[in-house]
This record gives C-alpha cells, structure tokens and sequence, in this order.
C-alpha cells in the first residue's frame, strides 16, 4: 500500500505539472522544517495492551472518549471534546445549553477531500472526529510508555491531533498512518502532513520510515513560501 501511495504522489510529481495545493495551506519551507524535526523510526512494532474500550474490564488506555477532565488545550469548559471540535469546524452549528454543550446543524467542509456536509440533512453522525495522528499508532509507538494522563490529553487535544470530518471518509482512514493513506484530494496533503507532524512533534511521537517518504511527499505539493 505504501508503495501505491508513493507511485501516485511521484507520478503527478513527475508529470511536469506544478503543485496544487489548496488555499491557506501552509508554505513549503515550513512543513518541510517539521519533517526535519521530527525522529524517524525504521518500523512500527506492535505493543501489546492497546484497547480503547472503557467499559467492565477493558483497558480504556487512552481514558474514556471526548472527556472534559483531562490537560489537553480546551479542556474543563463543561463541554464534550467532540462537540468542541464540531462548533469549532462547522460553520452555521448551534450549541444546545447544558450537559456536554451538542452541536446541532452547520456545515462541514471535509478537511480531507473539500465536500460539504450538511448537519442538517446527515445529522451529526454524518461527522466523525478524527484523531489525525492515530491513537492505535500513537500506542505502538511510544505512547503505551506514557502515564494515563498524556494519554488522554493526546487523545482530547483539540488544537493539535483532532479534526471534523466526513463520517465515510474517516472510516475509510480509519487508523491508517501517511504511508497507507493520505487524502483523497492530493490538494489536501499538504495540510495533512502539517497536522500529522504537529501532533507529532508536541507529543514527542516518531514517524516510520515509510510514513516520512509519504509525507516528504506531500509536502511537495506545499506553496512556495513568501
């Protein structure tokens, strides 16, 4: 899959025509700064232990979801993390006073391929959460190490790791990391590895090999900076 993914990149690449890349994503120089920061790994090697589930006797390692008690950015405001993320990406959303402030209506615009989704025809299940930089990665490697605490912070950090995004697009990503996966708009891929690098490199987490090659990739279709 890796492989796939980086045949695509180099053959638009190569074809001779410039870099597209959508408006307001972030310059070249910039992203290309983050990949040289960031610690690369040879491969990813699975840890044991990694279950999300928090109910009767599961682990719950990255703490229950979207909770409102943990040291991530916007954190302890009496709001879901979920419905933070949805009133920050929708535009026209109305949040519900009370218990875990929902949001109702809006419109999306997917991060990741540019289609609009409106709350008011798929209801806000029609709209996921990402987390960019994967929780079942972010396990394996290196953060199966941490206390509970940074787990559930990484896990809720609406400024850096989280995203509103189509439902289907999202369960398409599922847990995949830049080398099996990148966005099904290439104009997007710039802005993706942006955000990939971002939570990386605030939570101190490494990229494989073959995760860099991908998002060296993508970079190249950054803007030029000024």
């Amino acid at each position: 899959m890796a492989l796939v993914v980086l045949g695509v990149l180099a053959a638009v690449w190569w074809s001779g025509q410039p870099p597209r890349s959508v408006p307001g994503s972030p310059p070249r120089e910039a992203v290309g700064a983050l990949l040289d920061a960031v610690e690369v790994v040879e491969s990813r090697n699975p840890a044991p232990g990694y279950e999300r589930d928090c109910s009767g006797a599961s682990a719950c390692v990255f703490g229950p979801a979207w909770s409102d008690t943990t040291g991530a950015p916007g954190s302890r405001n009496g709001c879901s993390t979920r419905h933070d993320v949805l009133a920050r990406d929708l535009v026209g959303g109305t949040r519900t006073p009370g218990a875990r402030c929902e949001v109702s209506g809006g419109v999306l615009t997917d991060p990741y391929t540019g289609r609009l989704v409106d709350v008011g025809t798929t209801g806000v299940r029609g709209i996921h959460v990402d987390h960019v930089y994967p929780l079942s990665a972010a396990w394996d490697l290196g953060a199966w190490s941490w206390p509970a605490g940074r787990r559930a912070a990484f896990a809720n950090d609406v400024d850096r790791n989280l995203l509103a995004v189509a439902a289907s697009v999202n369960t398409g990503k599922s847990d995949s990391t830049p080398a099996d996966w990148l966005p099904p708009d290439p104009g997007r891929h710039c802005f993706y590895a942006s955000r990939y690098l971002t939570a990386a490199i605030a939570y101190g987490l490494p990229v494989t090999r073959a995760d860099h090659d991908a998002l060296a990739g993508a970079i190249r279709r950054c803007p030029p900076g000024p």
